[in-house]
């Protein structure tokens, strides 16, 4: 993809400026939601994250975010169920979530006001990161690809 260049007049000529960068704006951190799940109204997070990504209630979440958090970018915005949690070395708590259309999952911080006894019956996973789910799913592909070569 090449830069795009927009044209800026200076003294009767026009000239291509340097390429403008813009960052894009995150969703705002002001969101009230209906959970799909549970149907309880959510308000924004009291402390303890920036983005509201699931009901404190029921731990469900929705498929909003396409690559980075409070990006609400993602064309899927299925539901997503929490499969199961870790704790990582710092003592933070995350939440697994995998969506019921398109089968992605993530991680996702707790929130103070999560029901922390719903948090502590998920599964126990093991404590995974980004790199090792990326290699984990490529691994998961490449198996995918072999086993229709068979077929074929």
């Amino acid at each position: 993809m090449g830069k795009t260049y927009r044209k800026v007049p200076r003294s009767g000529e026009e000239e291509y400026a340097r390429p403008r960068f813009v960052r894009k704006q995150r969703a705002s951190t002001e969101e009230m939601f209906k959970c799909r799940h549970c149907h309880r109204f959510v308000c924004p997070p009291a402390s303890g994250s920036h983005h509201r990504n699931h009901c404190p209630f029921c731990l469900f979440s929705r498929h909003v975010d396409n690559r980075r958090p409070g990006d609400r970018m993602s064309a899927c915005g299925g539901s997503m169920d929490p499969i199961g949690g870790f704790q990582r070395r710092n003592g933070e708590f995350v939440l697994v979530h995998r969506c019921l259309e398109c089968g992605l999952e993530r991680f996702n911080r707790i929130a103070a006001d999560d029901d922390f006894d719903l948090v502590l019956a998920l599964p126990s996973l093991p404590s995974l990161t980004s790199s090792e789910v990326k290699a984990q799913r490529l691994e998961e592909e490449v198996g995918e690809e072999s086993d229709r070569s068979l077929i074929a």
